[in-house]
């Protein structure tokens, strides 16, 4: 096998990046519906030509991509427990309570900061910001609908607070694995990571503040209109909280996420049997509930949608107002359009890793910089090209780590400079990328048909990060050596 050059490790990258930005131009927000897959696959198949015409056999890189997709298959069902979850939490009103009492508290001013801070809490305590965009963030996009306000703004928050959580609580998935590939340990690399993690949340947390006191309100939505048409569509009580509250406790107990998400489908199911059984009859449109009609109703909102029938409300200055899309969900087939584009995203990946085009790009970035700051830029640069050709997270925390490790033992560097910068690179920034497993997931659980990456601009959070951890690099702040005494980078 001869070994591949940079110009052709990124011949399939920009092939990708032309017929992506072609869909934008043609398909606009329909692009995630499909041309983007294939534009995935065309990619993966001028990768594979190359490969091949290295010396690298067709069936090494089959094997590839089924290893790739092998290590997907978790976040898969979650994807698809998280449609279903998301189907009956609706049906039982779990979501239109936390609307409804969530309006009663929250305000357009200052809704985008609370927005964080909720969403800080859940996520250390799950660890998980998966989980986090899957109930509360739900719950906030139509709480953030119902007072007016961008859902790409209320999404923006929603992440900046899930990642925080995602990078710095113990129960993280990624917060464990950096600091095993860098080789520190866990609580010496959370305490690293406040260096940099609490400045950017700060800011983020002042820029939120900014847009909620400047953000104009879309339709001059009165909540109280909102909260009527729930409570005539649903039996609200704090009673439907316990079922949410189940499955955090659950997940904080370390019980696996989709065991806790299924408990969290079932007894969603179960709530909507108990508490809104004038819907379900509603719905079946029979003069009776029936158990056959009542196991269809569920079932669909697992599976397939649940769709909740309401009427258009007319304002006063006679403009009609439809919030149908607050009581929308598509279930467990909801998700398969995101399914698909992780699937064609982690065979493009594998066909860049089994011809050794990762390995090349990321040697070119290791030998970009000499000095300090140069290596945690290198560190930067290769996490964010393997989140956006790997398409994936972990691969990009393991690959990056794997490569950099010995460089930064070379420059005396503590492995906790490492692992932070992963964390900071690797970690946040996957969401950012459409077609990555992050991007895809929350882009649509949050905005939901839409399935649009038009939250970017306000993940402040996770775009800041990595500048912040190449500024700390840069100034030199707290970089601690090997041999110094832990408790002096944190006095």
């Amino acid at each position: 096998m001869k070994k591949i050059s940079l110009g052709q490790s990124m011949i399939p990258i920009v092939v990708l990046i032309a017929l992506l930005a072609l869909n934008v131009y043609v398909f606009e927000s329909d692009a995630t519906y499909g041309s983007n897959q294939f534009s995935l696959l065309l990619a993966a198949a001028v990768a594979a030509i190359i490969g091949i015409r290295n010396g690298v056999k067709f069936e090494e890189i089959l094997d590839r991509i089924s290893l790739n997709l092998k290590a997907t298959t978790p976040a898969i069902l979650i994807l698809l427990f998280v449609g279903s979850l998301a189907g009956t939490w609706l049906l039982s009103g779990i979501v239109p309570a936390m609307i409804y009492y969530g309006l009663n508290i929250l305000t357009p001013t200052i809704f985008f900061v609370a927005c964080i801070l909720i969403c800080i809490v859940v996520s250390m305590a799950t660890g998980s910001s998966w989980t986090t965009s899957a109930t509360i963030g739900i719950a906030l996009i139509g709480i953030g609908n119902g007072l007016g306000l961008d859902s790409a703004m209320t999404a923006g928050a929603v992440l900046s607070g899930a990642y925080f959580g995602d990078k710095m609580s113990p129960l993280s998935d990624t917060t464990n694995l950096a600091p095993a590939i860098a080789g520190t340990d866990l609580n010496t690399h959370i305490k690293y990571m406040t260096i940099t993690t609490v400045p950017t949340i700060i800011i983020t947390l002042i820029v939120f503040l900014i847009l909620g006191f400047t953000a104009s309100i879309h339709g001059n939505i009165d909540k109280e209109i909102v909260q009527n048409l729930i409570a005539d569509n649903f039996n609200v009580s704090p009673w439907l909280f316990t079922v949410p509250l189940l499955v955090i406790i659950l997940i904080v107990m370390r019980v696996p996420p989709l065991m806790a998400l299924l408990v969290g489908t079932v007894l969603g199911g179960v709530a909507a049997i108990i508490f809104q059984q004038d819907l379900l009859l509603q719905m079946s449109g029979a003069e009776s509930l029936n158990s056959v009609e009542t196991y269809r109703i569920v079932m669909n909102s697992i599976t397939v949608d649940t769709i909740i029938p309401v009427e258009e409300v007319r304002l006063e200055n006679g403009t009609l107002l439809n919030l149908g899309g607050l009581f929308e969900q598509g279930g467990m087939a909801g998700m398969l359009g995101t399914v698909w584009l992780i699937i064609c995203a982690m065979a493009f990946g594998g066909v860049l890793e089994a011809i050794g085009a990762l390995k090349r790009i990321s040697e070119f970035f290791l030998g970009l910089f000499q000095s300090v700051f140069g290596l945690f830029a290198s560190t930067v640069a290769t996490a964010l090209a393997l989140n956006i050709t790997a398409s994936d997270q972990y691969l990009a925390i393991v690959v990056s780590g794997k490569m950099f490790s010995e460089a930064y033992k070379d420059k005396g560097l503590a492995p906790e400079n490492l692992s932070r910068t992963l964390e900071d690179s690797a970690t946040v920034t996957s969401v950012l990328v459409p077609w990555n497993t992050c991007g895809a997931y929350h882009s649509k659980v949050l905005l939901g048909e839409a399935g649009n990456m038009s939250f970017i601009p306000y993940a402040i959070f996770n775009y800041l990060s990595p500048f912040m951890t190449l500024l700390v690099a840069a100034i030199g702040y707290k970089i601690r050596m090997r041999g110094e005494e832990k408790e002096s980078i944190f006095s």
